[in-house]
């Protein structure tokens, strides 16, 4: 596969740089600092030398003063006491510009030991899968929605096998060496019941009774989601709220192909129900993307009111406003409108949206819809595909 260009920029300091496995942040940081001293903690023989010696890495450091600046840290959450050491080389060598970059696929573990992430010496960067615009031609929303974005497979010459074997390795290298659960079968259970809620609000209750733990390892097996970040939780917007919203967070899977291959299928299953689905998980993983990479503070939210009126999705922040409704359908009719225009109601601010499988740019009843596709390769940092139609 030939090489692709990303948009995540290095910032000018020190830095962690969090994301699932297989997302490329070592191919990356390989391309943009390819004379950077590596220390790979996934490399046993790595890991071993600086658990069993926490002052290898000053030593290291020191050493190297004279030729070096930069210094990766791959997988840090695998030894976090590194960051103290991190931290006090920080403070004595203020005046040589060191430069730390430290790779995570999990924050659980380095929260969990007590260390606060260098009190702020460092800034928190995140890493995503694919977006549509870093890969333009390449791209295929057809293949995406079938097999994800998440560049390991992408790149895989047997995708669909790839892929399946990719919850297997976090639950074999994240889960289970790091005896997060004690019960590795209720966990890939609830791996599988959670494919359900992709694109739903979560119903903690019924979801803890489905995989039969009690709703407390429920809310721990959520976390441990989180915390591997492999999944995120969307809240619901409130702002200035006119009417009653529901309290409930929805979930997704970071990545459209980890949601197929998590989700069980069988011949009762409706294709359209499914891709419906799929359809609006690709689009929030690439929202999610596009707020990381810019500039700019963006969140994401999305509306439900008690009364059954939703929008999939609320982007808010630095003069950006707009509410999002993903439709799995080749044509828009005016009812598919009508909680977009119930949102602009209560927020005549906003610039409401929507994204179908259709081929044609459209104007109804003053909404905008754009093709899904089209919408995804002109989404960049910091420009919102819309912001010079309004």
């Amino acid at each position: 596969m030939q090489q692709i260009k990303r948009f995540f920029k290095a910032p000018s300091t020190s830095f962690f740089i969090f994301g699932p496995r297989g997302t490329g942040k070592s191919t990356w940081l390989k391309q943009r600092f390819p004379e950077a001293y590596l220390i790979n903690l996934l490399d046993h023989s790595d890991y071993l030398r600086h658990l069993g010696d926490p002052t290898l890495l000053r030593k290291v450091v020191e050493g190297s003063l004279q030729t070096q600046r930069h210094f990766i840290i791959d997988e840090i959450q695998k030894v976090p006491e590194m960051l103290n050491t991190i931290h006090s080389l920080i403070e004595d060598y203020k005046d040589h510009n060191l430069q730390f970059i430290m790779t995570g696929s999990s924050a659980r573990k380095l929260r969990r030991s007590g260390v606060n992430l260098l009190a702020g010496r460092a800034l928190l960067t995140h890493f995503h899968p694919f977006m549509a615009a870093e890969l333009g031609e390449l791209f295929k929303i057809e293949t995406a929605l079938e097999y994800g974005l998440i560049p390991l497979v992408v790149g895989a010459d047997d995708p669909q096998s790839t892929l399946n074997a990719y919850l297997g390795l976090y639950l074999r290298e994240e889960v289970q060496a790091e005896s997060l659960v004690r019960n590795l079968g209720s966990f890939s259970r609830f791996l599988e019941i959670m494919s359900f809620s992709h694109g739903s609000i979560i119903n903690l209750n019924n979801i803890a009774r489905e995989c039969q733990i009690t709703r407390k390892v429920a809310e721990n097996y959520l976390s441990i989601l989180k915390d591997l970040l492999i999944a995120e939780t969307l809240p619901v917007f409130t702002k200035r709220a006119q009417r009653e919203t529901t309290a409930h967070e929805k979930f997704y899977y970071f990545d459209v192909g980890v949601y197929n291959v998590a989700r069980p299928k069988g011949p009762l299953d409706r294709p359209e129900e499914i891709y419906g689905i799929a359809l609006e998980g690709l689009v929030f993983q690439h929202l999610r993307a596009w707020r990381d990479y810019s500039k700019s503070r963006y969140s994401i939210y999305y509306w439900r009111t008690k009364s059954g009126s939703e929008v999939d999705f609320v982007v808010y922040g630095n003069n950006c406003f707009y509410a999002i409704e993903v439709k799995n359908n080749k044509n828009i009719y005016t009812q598919d409108l009508r909680h977009l225009k119930t949102f602009c109601a209560d927020y005549p601010e906003a610039k409401p949206l929507v994204l179908y499988r259709g081929k044609d740019r459209l104007m109804i009843d003053k909404i905008t819809c754009w093709p899904i596709h089209d919408f995804l390769l002109n989404l960049l940092p910091d420009k919102f595909p819309l912001s010079a139609v309004h």
